[in-house]
């Protein structure tokens, strides 16, 4: 990757496309994610570089480095190296003037802890929605207890009263937020978009028992209650609790705590991109079987469609505990959602 810098006249803000979170930018392409962050937040990136985190960093975004945001010049001074997401060795041109009436980035995801905070620190990430068509969003909070150490009693007894008021408690997860494509483009009415998105913001998965909440995740798939997911979703599905079983064995190798975690999923909502990138790769894997074709120098994988994605997101509150075991709060929450997700492969 190309080491790049970023002008803080051209970085744009977008809507958050999952669940509640303030003061999030973007570069003008949309190719990540510039989130106002604490220290601590920022320090537990830097250290998921050490190999012995290895697997867990694989399910993470990937960081790119620190920006001070409120520094004097328009220039957005990295206070770490900024890796632009790129193909190595390719120069990065930067205009040095703004760009005027810059559009919002829609494409993108918003990490989920909370509220605009008071920083000049901001860490840059992968925006892991870019390689899709009509990325469909699901946020999900991990955990039944959702404060750390620090957190004042004030703070504990809150967090706790909304945790036993929802699936946090029971299930250790909660629907945190989901930006949904509807196919079909239509005015803003009833929780849909004017391009054509149905947003289902933190209070809608507040709504949900742990009875009910399996209805949740048949909105996210658009899949009709107690239907059994088929054809293409179906695959989906299986990618993703592959991706979260990876996860978990990760998380049970660590010792770690991580307080108010969210899973990120993300899958292609355009039925027909959904279609032909699951084309596309049995195309690739078929070429790759039979030798018949190899991908020339300077192919560009990531302009290839994409099917579905999977990260584990929101680290404020998060650090290694060595000595402490692993971490068996968000082990609850991850396990639980892997049920629900195995139940939407069969009848309930």
């Amino acid at each position: 990757m190309a080491q790049s810098s970023y002008r803080k006249s051209q970085l744009i803000a977008f809507d958050n496309v999952a669940a509640g979170h303030d003061g999030v930018l973007s570069d003008p392409s949309g190719a990540v994610v510039i989130k106002p962050c604490s220290q601590a937040e920022a320090d537990f990136y830097h250290t998921t570089a050490d190999a012995k985190h290895s697997h867990f960093a694989i399910f993470i975004p990937t960081f790119m480095g620190t920006l001070e945001l409120n520094s004097g010049s328009d220039l957005a001074a990295p206070t770490t190296a900024i890796m632009n997401p790129t193909k190595a060795g390719q120069a990065i041109t930067e205009s040095p003037h703004a760009i005027p009436n810059a559009p919002l980035v829609e494409e993108a995801w918003a990490p989920s802890n909370g509220g605009k905070i008071k920083t000049d620190l901001a860490i840059v990430l992968e925006n892991i929605a870019a390689p899709f068509k009509k990325p469909n969003i699901l946020d999900v909070k991990l955990g039944a207890r959702l404060w750390d150490d620090n957190a004042p009693p004030d703070k504990r007894a809150k967090l706790d009263k909304v945790a036993a008021e929802t699936t946090s408690k029971p299930l250790g997860f909660r629907i945190a937020g989901m930006r949904i494509w509807q196919g079909t483009a239509g005015a803003e009415s009833n929780g849909i978009s004017k391009d054509a998105y149905k947003l289902f913001d933190k209070h809608y998965g507040r709504t949900l028992s742990a009875e009910t909440v399996r209805q949740g995740f048949e909105d996210y798939f658009l899949l009709e209650r107690g239907a059994v997911a088929k054809g293409a979703l179906r695959k989906v599905i299986k990618r993703f609790l592959e991706d979260l079983a990876g996860l978990e064995y990760a998380l049970e190798h660590e010792e770690s705590r991580m307080y108010s975690a969210s899973l990120l999923f993300v899958y292609e909502g355009d039925r027909g991109a959904l279609e032909d990138a699951l084309v596309n790769e049995q195309d690739e894997s078929t070429n790759g079987l039979d030798g018949n074709e190899t991908h020339e120098e300077g192919d560009d994988d990531e302009d290839a469609p994409a099917v579905q994605g999977l990260k584990l997101i929101d680290f404020a509150h998060a650090e290694w505990t060595p000595g402490q075991g692993r971490d068996e709060n968000l082990l609850h929450g991850l396990r639980s959602t892997i049920k629900i997700l195995e139940g939407l492969l069969k009848s309930p």
